[in-house]
């Protein structure tokens, strides 16, 4: 069920918050929502907050047979869920396009950018090599910056799970870089009315941390943007909106370089800790 359009009212009060570079929950335009990690009892599974959104990612792995095609390499799927108990636009039993688009994007962001060594998944050549199944259940997508959230969950989850091992104790898994996604919106003010024109131009503005919903549902659009800590490219993704100028795609993308340098140096802290607790061997 979706909600029903904005009124003219409070269409009028959030660009009228927004001309003051002020949003509804009283964060400027480039700061971050509130990030949280949970750890479950089992290595691998974690429950990620951004704000009110809140995302759980669990990894599992088993042996299975590898393609014909890869024989070296390990088998890697994404699943995402979407289910009333996130919000009650979505209906049960019924593929939304919101979990379409959120499964594609996060299977560009970690299956193909290589985010996963999948040859050291490979335990026998043509013969057995894990499979890593990563499934993503939304609790929660109240708040916005849904994508941001599923993305920091499923990068938690693989940074914190230890596959199994013959030889010795449970290994991490090989990782050549961890990408994390922001989200940055993009609105255009609407033109004034005859009896309030105060003069401002119609130059399209900006705010990052995710995107919330109610932002979206005012005509605006999103240009997202995946990074690692090593300033790689892992995904851009642009869904229809106005053009953006270079300067402004760079300073968004300038953002999101620096972002993804603080939030390696927060996981790995985080991770690390949580290990300390449930005394596993770190390597």
């Amino acid at each position: 069920m979706r909600p029903p359009s904005p009124s003219i009212a409070e269409k009028e009060f959030l660009f009228a918050a927004l001309d003051q570079n002020v949003r509804l929950d009283g964060r400027q335009f480039l700061e971050c929502r509130h990030i949280d990690l949970d750890f479950g009892s089992e290595l691998g599974h974690v429950q990620c907050s951004l704000g009110k959104t809140r995302v759980l990612a669990q990894i599992d792995a088993k042996m299975v047979r590898p393609e014909q095609q890869r024989p070296f390499e390990g088998l890697i799927t994404i699943h995402c869920e979407l289910s009333p108990m996130a919000s009650t636009e979505y209906e049960p039993g019924r593929q939304s396009e919101e979990e379409i688009a959120l499964a594609r994007m996060l299977d560009k962001i970690f299956k193909r950018s290589d985010s996963i060594d999948r040859e050291a998944l490979c335990i026998l050549t043509g013969e057995r090599v894990w499979h890593i199944r990563i499934a993503v259940h939304v609790l929660s997508d109240s708040g916005g910056g849904l994508l941001d959230c599923a993305t920091l969950a499923c990068a938690s989850a693989l940074r914190h799970f230890r596959r199994p091992d013959v030889e010795s104790a449970p290994v991490p898994l090989a990782m050549h870089h961890t990408p994390f996604c922001f989200s940055f919106g993009f609105y255009r003010p609407p033109p004034p009315r005859a009896d309030h024109d105060d003069g401002h131009d119609d130059d399209d503005h900006e705010g990052g941390g995710g995107v919330p919903r109610v932002l979206t549902s005012f005509g605006a659009w999103y240009f997202g943007v995946g990074f690692d800590p090593q300033r790689e490219l892992a995904v851009v993704h642009k869904a229809g909106g106005l053009p953006i100028s270079p300067e402004t795609l760079m300073s968004a993308v300038h953002v999101a370089a620096r972002r993804a340098r603080e939030l390696e140096t927060w996981l790995e802290a985080r991770v690390r800790e949580d290990w300390i607790l449930k005394k596993v061997e770190v390597r």
